[in-house]
């Protein structure tokens, strides 16, 4: 009797719901590279590096343990190009009595492992994927009677489950459950955050790296000076850098931007959790541990376990809780390109240049500059939130599309009309120009908001308020906004609106 386990690659997991209760005599691991994965959309070339070469070395860490792995590479000349394809040339391979696999983080990859017991005339066996706290039904359940479905909330009940940052009588450390109102500091000036760790590529790595610049070399970004970890005691040890070095100063200054900073004191774990070499629930543990410690503050701690516990679990929750068409829902009717400088990062605005620039570099940008830096503009412009989707889901090295759907079309560009978010995220100049130092580098004017030198993001600011005014004119957090709009007289109102279309007709 043989069990055929598939293992994606975002499954690289010792745990792994599908590796338990197998008797490891009787399976064949099966993982594979498949360029359908690689290129659905263009990914960023040090993504694709990262699960290939984290993959790889999987695959030699099953073999160590006894299990028998099947690998099959992007080069090898008989390779499918697809998991569907490569799972039938499995099945003929090995005559499986049964196929056990875990279940899939998208929709898309859903489809096809519940097709395969039809067309392999084969019995499957989808597992629930137990490295979330929150299982689907989990989240059905809390969410069936609510009339909103607000993330504190959800996350008041995750702390509960997983009994972090609560005390003897099980309320939450220092009587709040949530201190970001503590967490919006910018940077001190001359403030010298600690770097990532750096991984120099292995024998294993390097192969993966030749690999990729010459089948991806089109793809956004490039592979010089690739750091990333690609095992779990790499990714370890870049956990316990950041627990050291970073949290506690990462509650203060979680939403701060420096010029020349990709990084400040921000993990960088994302792309290692999403893919399996980390265990969240474990590294929370850890963060709590250093709070009760005394080495980190309550604000620290609690602003990043909410991040993962909290945020994270939400967002999971949403994308299939809402279905398959959730990435396609266009509240705001927008429908504008997104520009091409989003691919290259050359525009005059500075801290545009600065997010997608670290974003071209590094594969990441903190959550910030993702949300208020280049969300904030697509949704000023009114770029069609399905494009929004598919950039960043390209260029980041932790996106999935669970993650970034709701992230992106939920959060950033409220093309869901207010079910994940109470508002729109749109600000002015002044926000950025608060909460970093990218305006004192920029050859336009914050302050203005008229003329070539205003900040674009100023005009662009009351023109997305006054153009949305007949869907978001009724939203009580806009109140104070529309107010101040409306206090303006016609002229101004109108210049501001001239202001703003000569810029969206030059991009």
């Amino acid at each position: 009797m043989t069990i055929l386990i598939p293992v994606l690659g975002d499954q690289l997991s010792d745990t792994l719901s599908s590796l338990q209760d197998v008797d490891r005599a009787d399976a064949v691991v099966l993982m594979m590279e498949v360029v359908e994965e690689a290129t659905y959309v263009l990914h960023h070339q040090r993504k694709i590096a990262l699960l290939f070469a984290a993959m790889r070395h999987h695959a030699q860490r099953l073999r160590a343990a006894g299990w028998r792995v099947d690998y099959v590479t992007l080069d090898d000349p008989d390779n499918e190009g697809g998991f569907s394809a490569e799972v039938a040339r499995a099945v003929e391979r090995h005559s499986p009595e049964r196929i056990v696999v875990t279940e899939a983080g998208e929709w898309r990859v859903r489809a096809m492992l519940e097709s395969w017991e039809d067309r392999f005339d084969c019995a499957v066996e989808i597992r629930s994927d137990d490295r979330f706290v929150a299982s689907h039904a989990d989240f059905e359940q809390w969410a069936a009677d609510k009339k909103q479905l607000r993330m504190e909330f959800f996350y008041r009940g995750m702390r509960r489950k997983t009994g972090l940052l609560l005390d003897a009588d099980g309320k939450p450390e220092g009587g709040a459950w949530n201190y970001d109102a503590e967490n919006r500091k910018p940077a001190k000036k001359g403030a010298r955050p600690p770097r990532p760790l750096s991984f120099a590529p292995d024998a294993i790595t390097r192969e993966v790296l030749a690999l990729v610049a010459d089948r991806f070399g089109d793809h956004i970004g490039d592979l010089e000076g690739f750091d990333f970890a690609v095992t779990p005691q790499d990714a370890l040890a870049q956990r316990e850098h950041f627990l050291t070095h970073a949290l506690a100063s990462f509650g203060d200054y979680q939403d701060a931007m420096v010029t020349g900073e990709p990084f400040l004191w921000h993990a960088v774990l994302s792309p290692y959790i999403n893919c399996g070499l980390l265990d969240p629930l474990d590294l929370c543990r850890q963060v709590e541990k250093r709070y009760r410690a005394g080495a980190v503050p309550l604000n620290a701690a609690e602003g990043f376990i909410r991040q993962i516990i909290g945020w994270r679990e939400y967002v999971r929750g949403i994308y299939w809780r809402e279905g398959p068409d959730y990435a396609e829902r266009n509240f705001l009717n927008a429908q504008r390109d997104l520009p091409g400088f989003y691919w290259t990062g050359d525009t005059d605005m500075h801290c545009m240049a600065q997010a997608i620039g670290e974003t071209i570099d590094h594969a990441y940008a903190h959550h910030i500059q993702r949300l208020m830096i280049t969300g904030n503009f697509a949704l000023l412009i009114g770029a069609d939130p399905a494009q929004v989707q598919r950039w960043y889901l390209e260029v980041y090295a932790d996106a999935y599309e669970w993650v970034e759907a709701p992230n992106v079309l939920g959060m950033s560009q409220f093309g869901d009309g207010g079910l994940l978010a109470s508002k729109p995220y749109a600000s002015s100049g002044a926000y950025i120009n608060r909460m970093s130092d990218y305006c004192g580098h920029c050859r336009y004017d914050v302050k203005q908001r008229l003329g070539d030198d205003a900040c674009p993001f100023n005009a662009l600011y009351w023109d997305f308020l006054a153009r949305n005014r007949g869907k978001l004119g009724d939203n009580q957090r806009l109140g104070m906004p529309y107010r101040n709009w409306d206090r303006m007289d016609a002229e101004t109102q109108d210049a501001l609106r001239q202001q703003a279309a000569g810029f969206l007709d030059r991009l």
